[in-house]
């Protein structure tokens, strides 16, 4: 038995809150390993994970496959740059590129610089190909959005947390309701050269738009000759129980915005995927990482493309999805106010009069269950894929204590 006195995690969160900047505010919970959908804390707890690095574990700690690959590409190559080629890029770009059904994948590290990396492709596009006058680009966003943290892309947030005391802010961007159709198709003029969506809002805590919206943004950006780029950052990559969740609608977008789970949960791999006609708007020196396309990475990200070529996650998630809903949806009226499920994804909104978002985070981590709380009393669930059967029964089970006081 662990005496409390000896406990690890007290001194150990002290030293976080001391040496680190709070841009965070993470539950005490001080993580020392983990495999498939469990974490254990340094004092020996274990923990149900139900976050999984917000979609970057969609596989699961330590997924022996992507564990292998990393361990193999360690002992040989680790980085060169993009100066030179080596032997793992043509091969995760290619097979990245046949999954998303484009012609060429652009490979870089975070989703925030997806996003950039996106947003300075369809801006070049405007001007190279749809003849925007220079310095007029303009493109169409969603509230509610949340694309990374970088300056420009903070801009255009909607979230006063993410936006407040960050300006002066970049322009070229219009800020529309999301789901919202007709407000769209009023935004777009002869200057628009994308619209930037996530085909469903992550933080905003899980929010599926209309029926029929996605196709109708397809068909409007068509009919206007405006690039559809989809942010599947976290939506993408089987979470939602289809490879990306525009297929839910049968929808191809001009460009996807990929990450999370490109990397495996080991090392930061994002990626922009579109035809030729638009990512070969880029010519050398006009955009790059050093990182992006590491061989690491792309050894890491193969065998994510791989994993995934099978379709076996894509249907955990969708039939494990419907357990996970059926659960959630029996606890509205008690505690629950709303539930939004798609596939292994759901945003939970508990009645505010109960308790807030933290506070159930904070009494689900007490009986060892780990979520996270978004926009005061919702809490986002994204369990690996590779949960089971009755580890979702069992995050049910605690939620419905938690709720029930």
């Amino acid at each position: 038995m662990i005496v409390d006195d000896k406990l690890r995690t007290p001194g150990a969160v002290r030293d976080a809150e001391r040496w680190t900047a709070h841009n965070y505010h993470p539950l005490p919970v001080v993580i020392s390993s983990a495999e498939g959908a469990w974490l254990t804390d340094v004092d020996g707890r274990r923990y149900l994970d139900c976050l999984a690095g917000y979609s970057a574990l969609n596989f699961g700690h330590r997924h022996p496959q992507l564990i292998a690959a990393a361990h193999a590409q360690l002992d040989r190559l680790t980085l060169t740059s993009r100066a030179f080629i080596h032997d793992q890029f043509a091969d995760f770009c290619r097979e990245l590129a046949e999954l998303c059904g484009k012609d060429l994948v652009l490979p870089m590290n975070t989703g925030a610089e997806a996003v950039e990396t996106g947003i300075k492709v369809a801006r070049k596009w405007g001007y190279q190909v749809k003849g925007v006058p220079a310095g007029q680009a303009n493109i169409v966003v969603a509230e509610g959005n949340f694309h990374g943290r970088t300056t420009t892309i903070v801009s255009f947030s909607t979230d006063e947390d993410a936006r407040a005391d960050f300006g002066p802010y970049t322009p070229g961007f219009t800020v529309v309701p999301y789901g919202d159709l007709d407000a769209l198709t009023a935004a777009i003029n002869e200057n628009t050269v994308a619209v930037l969506l996530e085909p469903i809002q992550g933080e905003q805590g899980v929010v599926v738009p209309p029926e029929g919206y996605l196709p109708g943004v397809r068909q409007v950006c068509t009919e206007r000759n405006v690039l559809f780029i989809a942010d599947e950052i976290q939506s993408g990559l089987g979470r939602t129980g289809a490879t990306f969740a525009c297929d839910h609608e049968g929808v191809v977008p001009d460009m996807y915005l990929l990450g999370k789970a490109l990397g495996g949960g080991i090392v930061p791999v994002s990626a922009v995927a579109a035809n030729a006609d638009v990512l070969g708007v880029l010519k050398p020196g006009q955009h790059g990482s050093t990182f992006g396309g590491n061989p690491l990475a792309c050894a890491v990200a193969i065998e994510v493309v791989r994993l995934l070529s099978t379709g076996e996650f894509q249907r955990r998630s969708a039939q494990l999805g419907e357990r996970l809903r059926a659960g959630l949806e029996g606890l509205v009226g008690k505690g629950l106010v709303g539930v939004r499920v798609r596939g292994l994804w759901a945003g939970l909104d508990i009645d505010p009069a109960l308790m807030t978002g933290r506070e159930a985070c904070e009494r689900l981590a007490a009986r060892g269950v780990l979520a996270k709380d978004t926009h005061g009393s919702t809490i986002r669930l994204a369990p690996p894929l590779v949960i089971t059967e009755e580890e979702i029964d069992l995050a049910v089970t605690q939620l419905a204590e938690v709720l029930a006081g």
